[in-house]
């Protein structure tokens, strides 16, 4: 199936005036970076589906809304990567020999994963098909052949409501005698309040909402300085310095794997 009549068969649309021929995925970033006011979203994304070019479809129109995704072409072939370190996960049911249904549930069964939002994308459209999905934990199930603007709406939908649950859930975070109390913007070291800068305290927010995962700079960058002024690798990397040193004995914690990026180890 070409790339043509897939969009026909999903009611898919491009603006032409964004399409290069040859590379879809090319153009996609390109279009990320232009003038500096489309900006990348902090939310990672992995669509899993046997039909490559409707991966590359989706991707495609995933990565204009600003999402960072990646595409697995089977359930065997996502269950090797580091699931861990998505924010969703958009599945297709029916694939090679573990269904979307399976790899569900190895997500929901796992610590490491099981809080990882689902969405099934699937042409099994039957009440039981939907019961199951959602028996397994999905947070939400789109039949084929589906709107793109609808997909795109939900995923949002779905983002929102996870991220308001996590606003709800967390006030404060911490590891061991490091604290920060959310509410009131405070960082406690050893019950000593410690002043931060407000980029130094959402770096370490954003470390201790993620022990253990690496972040590179650019996700650094889009998380922290979204939409801001055009920011160097050496003002994250400062600001990082800046950081370890008021973290005390923690900040060995922030490790720096050297051509990848930033991670706060659970050491």
């Amino acid at each position: 199936m070409n790339i043509v009549t897939l969009m026909n068969n999903y009611h898919l649309s491009i603006n032409p005036l964004f399409v290069n021929p040859i590379s879809l995925k090319q153009t996609s970033y390109e279009l990320s970076i232009f003038n500096n006011q489309i900006v990348m979203s902090p939310y990672r994304i992995l669509v899993v589906d046997d039909e490559e070019d409707l991966c590359e479809i989706l991707q495609f129109n995933l990565e204009i809304e600003g999402y960072l995704v990646d595409v697995a072409y089977s359930a065997e072939e996502a269950l090797k990567k580091d699931l861990s370190v998505y924010n969703l996960l958009l599945l297709d049911v029916m694939m090679g020999e573990i269904s979307g249904f399976r790899m569900a549930r190895t997500v929901r069964e796992s610590a490491r994963t099981e809080h990882i939002p689902i969405v099934f994308l699937t042409a099994k459209d039957s009440e039981n098909d939907r019961l199951t999905g959602f028996s397994l934990g999905a947070d939400d199930y789109i039949n084929k052949p589906f709107s793109i603007r609808e997909v795109m709406a939900r995923i949002k939908a779905v983002i929102r409501r996870v991220e308001s649950a996590k606003e709800i859930e967390v006030e404060n975070l911490s590891y061991e005698t490091l604290e920060m109390q959310l509410n009131n913007k405070k960082v406690l070291v050893d019950s000593n309040e410690v002043s931060f800068t407000k980029k130094e305290y959402e770096i370490l927010k954003l470390f201790l909402e993620n022990k253990n995962r690496l972040f590179t700079r650019d996700e650094i960058l889009v998380r922290i300085w979204s939409n801001e002024v055009i920011v160097l690798d050496r003002t994250i990397d400062v600001n990082i310095t800046r950081l370890r040193k008021k973290i005390g004995r923690y900040e060995k914690n922030i490790v720096t794997r050297l051509g990848y990026g930033y991670c706060f180890e659970d050491k």
